[in-house]
């Protein structure tokens, strides 16, 4: 059991990691309102992660082709969100020369984030292919303590993606008060334009693959 734990802790690591929309927000938010907005932000991550992790750890089939099936639409949604978030954040004032600290609170940055994460239906395709990198056979009977063991294992995955978040907000939000009014809003300029990147890019990778 203690070896499935650390798996889903590598597990939730290796997905939180690397560099995306969600990842800029975090940066954003601990720049700009504070190390607690920004681990907020990604404990939505961490559970959209352990959600994904838990439909590959328990083989829910069904629900992991239903949701691939929905690959364009969550896709839309998602991209659509990202620039309308972008422009939100390319013309937000800095908490310092105004309120935007206090805008959406610790629940909008956590389900901002969390659907945000659950709008890329493809991470279950990720969990699937580091499952069998770590020598599960996708599902509960590759678990060696069977609904336990995958329990176990998603449990790993959060605690693994939000330990991320936690390092990265914390890491990022020791900076914050070093931070001038006129950088905060470069910073709140270059995330809005990077977030508003990523919608588009989104975006057109659906046009093209209706082409």
């Amino acid at each position: 059991m203690l070896e499935l734990f650390a798996k889903g802790l590598l597990l939730g690591l290796s997905v939180a990691a690397p560099v995306g929309p969600i990842g800029v927000l975090c940066i954003r938010r601990s720049l700009t309102q504070g190390m607690g907005i920004g681990f907020v932000s990604g404990l939505g991550a961490a559970a959209a992660d352990a959600c994904y992790g838990a439909v590959a750890a328990f083989g829910l089939a069904a629900v992991s082709i239903f949701l691939l099936e929905m690959e364009g639409a969550l896709r839309l949604g998602g991209g659509l969100f990202l620039v309308w978030l972008g422009v939100k954040t390319f013309r937000a004032v800095p908490a310092a020369l105004g309120t935007d600290g206090k805008n959406g609170g610790h629940g909008g940055a956590f389900l901002s984030c969390f659907v945000l994460t659950l709008a890329n239906p493809a991470t279950i395709l990720s969990f699937i292919a580091l499952f069998a990198g770590l020598g599960f056979a996708g599902a509960t009977a590759g678990l060696g303590g069977g609904y336990t063991g995958a329990v176990i294992l998603v449990f790993g995955v959060f605690l693994g993606s939000a330990l991320w978040w936690l390092g990265l907000s914390g890491s990022v939000g020791l900076l914050r008060k070093r931070v001038t009014p006129s950088a905060l809003q470069w910073i709140n300029r270059l995330s809005g334009l990077v977030l508003a990147a990523f919608g588009f890019f989104a975006l057109s990778g659906l046009f093209l693959s209706q082409i």
